[in-house]
């Protein structure tokens, strides 16, 4: 992709509401055909970043970029429909008085026959087209989600804003129709930003993520990058539940229950926190690798014992109490493992899989 121009580009935008600053300084690119993501939880301004894109709200200043062509600044404004932007919001916002085939086709020009074959193949693509003659309120909410995107995509819009399009879904539907979604957004290569608070809808469906926090981008990236490479302690925990430990250092380390983490940079006397998920603590039954999931790179082993532990479908998460200075520190385990309360086993953690923060910052530590 190097060299190509941005489908869509938002440069240094900024939203003050009452004094108060929602928006601070955002700049985002996205390629022709790509789906970002911006994720945050709720009240980080993602919601109004994409209001302001679709033009039905003003920035406070910045710029707004589609196929290099200026669309936005604080002075010219190309209106909403002229954008060649389409919108899929949480409530679907279909039209009760219109049978399904004229919620298609409502946003393109022409005759009723006219519009008849883009609406046929949209309908036939999203496996409604038994449904065309019939009205919003006899669907279920999962054919009213297929038929809110068949109707955005008609015109055929460069862009596709979706505001956690998906969050009204029964679990058991959501999955389903989200892929069928970015499969459908794929074919006609729609480049396509989603607002979402959920990591998993990030992660399943993104291309590229934009993290974002009290109205800032913190960290932008591929999925994988920004899960296993993320820039402050808040990062992680906010994809997974996270476990940490807290220690002193001492010449560049920081001894732990779990062995010595390298703390580069850090001046003596500083603290700091190492960060690590659920998944990357390994059980051992006896200190000699017998357990229900060894861990491989792991420092040295601490004794714990079993709080709780509860099976969670596709895994097991077990809780201990350490001995050391009897804090919890959570595990999963693939399947079914269910020990006893008060089981003494002993744990290790994956070093490679670990984050080393300064606890005054948050920042992360190169290690």
């Amino acid at each position: 992709m190097i060299g190509t121009q941005p489908r869509l580009e938002i440069r240094n935008i900024t939203r003050d509401y009452d004094g108060k600053r929602v928006v601070d300084d955002v700049s985002l690119a996205i390629q022709p055909g790509h789906v970002t993501c911006l994720l945050g939880p709720s009240g980080c301004g993602k919601s109004t970043t994409l209001r302001i894109i679709a033009g039905v709200d003003m920035q406070t200043s910045g710029t707004i970029h589609v196929d290099g062509q200026l669309v936005c600044d604080t002075v010219y404004r190309v209106p909403p429909e002229r954008r060649s932007i389409g919108l899929i919001f949480q409530d679907f916002a279909l039209f009760p008085h219109l049978t399904v085939g004229d919620n298609v086709g409502f946003g393109l020009t022409g005759s009723r026959k006219d519009k008849q074959p883009r609406v046929s193949e949209l309908l036939e693509r999203v496996g409604l087209s038994h449904f065309i003659d019939e009205y919003p309120h006899q669907l279920s909410g999962g054919e009213q989600q297929r038929v809110a995107l068949a109707r955005a995509i008609a015109p055929r819009p460069s862009i596709m804003l979706m505001d956690e399009p998906f969050s009204g879904l029964d679990n058991r539907l959501r999955d389903g129709i989200r892929d069928e979604t970015l499969a459908l957004l794929k074919e006609e290569g729609t480049s396509v930003l989603l607002v979402t608070h959920e990591p998993e809808e990030a992660m399943r469906m993104a291309d590229e993520i934009a993290l974002m926090r009290d109205g800032q981008i913190v960290q932008r990236g591929a999925p994988y990058n920004i899960y296993n490479a993320p820039a402050d302690k808040a990062a992680v925990a906010f994809f997974s539940d996270v476990n940490l430990l807290s220690g002193t250092v001492r010449g560049a380390l920081t001894d732990t229950p779990f062995g010595q983490f390298l703390a580069p940079g850090v001046p003596d006397g500083e603290e700091v926190e190492i960060v690590f998920r659920p998944q990357h603590v390994g059980i051992d039954f006896d200190r000699h690798g017998r357990g229900p999931n060894p861990t491989p790179l792991a420092g040295a082993p601490a004794r714990g014992t079993v709080e709780r532990a509860r099976f969670m479908g596709s895994e097991s998460l077990v809780e201990f109490r350490m001995d050391h200075d009897q804090s919890l520190i959570r595990a999963t385990v693939p399947n079914v493992f269910l020990p006893r309360k008060g089981t003494v086993m002993w744990l290790t953690v994956r070093r490679d899989r670990c984050f080393v923060f300064r606890k005054d910052s948050g920042s992360v530590i190169r290690t």
